[in-house]
């Protein structure tokens, strides 16, 4: 069995070679990274994440030197999404040259929005979800129940649409994943001993205006959450060892009563309102410890 990392004392990759997220995504984990990273083990075969989103824990362990995993596989449902990281890994230039023809203007990020996305290839449609991502309300992406993009334009001042540098950084990594459209138990499939899975859905809400699991058209509901739970029990038995976070609510902490979980607190950079974008606590649930329930310092 693989050792557990303690909190590394410092960075395992110099700043000017660090992959980071290219987008802005309601429940990233940048911030939690802290929480994450010792959680992983030393060394994995697959490194492999069924809810992509913003993939900051992919991207923080692409970054280190000695790297802990071999190969990795990113999945999502989100078919824009998918069509970034796959334009990124295939043809950054492509993508930044795409950006380029992009402005701050509110009319172009309305016509832009219109286009149907399926009628676009990889790259232009990644291009689009860049532009949209980073010149929308809040940086939110959220489709309507016909999978249709639906954020209003936001006010910024000179939003940095097109960050060359980053993008290439993220493309280096990217070159070490499959990408794949897949529902997580799809992505999960043929997890083996020695791969590790990091699980993050969309969120229980945790209350009646934080609900962000519009993510698509299908949303992800209380069925689709029970599902999650026993695919982290299969796993447990496969002997794959996985970490999964969510918000922490009396009901998640009813539904992962059967793993290890541990309490953390995130600050949140996406809500409605302002003034409650602090520290929220959040459940880390793992597949092989002691069940039991432990807060975080």
């Amino acid at each position: 069995m693989s050792k557990i990392l303690a909190p590394p004392e410092r960075p395992k990759y110099a700043a000017a070679n660090v992959a980071q997220s290219v987008v802005k995504w309601a429940g990233g984990k940048k911030g939690l990274l802290a929480s994450l990273l010792p959680l992983v083990p030393e060394s994995v075969g697959r490194y492999i994440e069924p809810f992509a989103g913003g993939a900051a824990l992919f991207f923080a362990l692409a970054s280190e030197s000695p790297r802990r995993f071999a190969k990795a596989t990113l999945a999502d449902t989100n078919a824009d999404l998918v069509a970034l990281y796959q334009a990124l890994k295939t043809d950054v230039e492509g993508l930044i040259e795409s950006l380029g023809a992009y402005r701050y203007e509110e009319e172009m990020f309305y016509a832009t929005r219109d286009i149907d996305p399926a009628t676009l290839s990889p790259v232009a449609r990644g291009a689009r979800l860049l532009y949209l991502n980073k010149t929308c309300f809040n940086g939110l992406w959220r489709v309507n129940s016909k999978g249709k993009f639906n954020v209003p334009f936001g006010r910024f001042v000179n939003p940095k649409i097109i960050d060359p540098p980053r993008l290439r950084e993220a493309a280096k990594a990217l070159k070490l994943a499959t990408i794949k459209k897949a529902d997580f138990m799809q992505a999960t499939k043929n997890a083996a001993p020695g791969d590790f899975v990091y699980f993050d859905p969309p969120y229980v809400p945790v209350s009646s205006t934080a609900n962000f699991t519009a993510y698509g058209s299908a949303g992800f509901g209380p069925l689709e959450q029970q599902r999650l739970v026993e695919e982290l029990m299969r796993l447990k038995k496969a002997k794959v060892r996985a970490v999964l976070s969510n918000a922490d609510t009396p009901g998640t902490r009813e539904l992962y009563a059967r793993f290890a979980v541990r309490v953390v607190h995130m600050r949140r950079s996406i809500n409605r309102d302002t003034d409650k974008r602090g520290l929220s606590p959040e459940l880390l649930v793992n597949n092989w410890e002691k069940p039991g329930l432990k807060e975080e310092s």
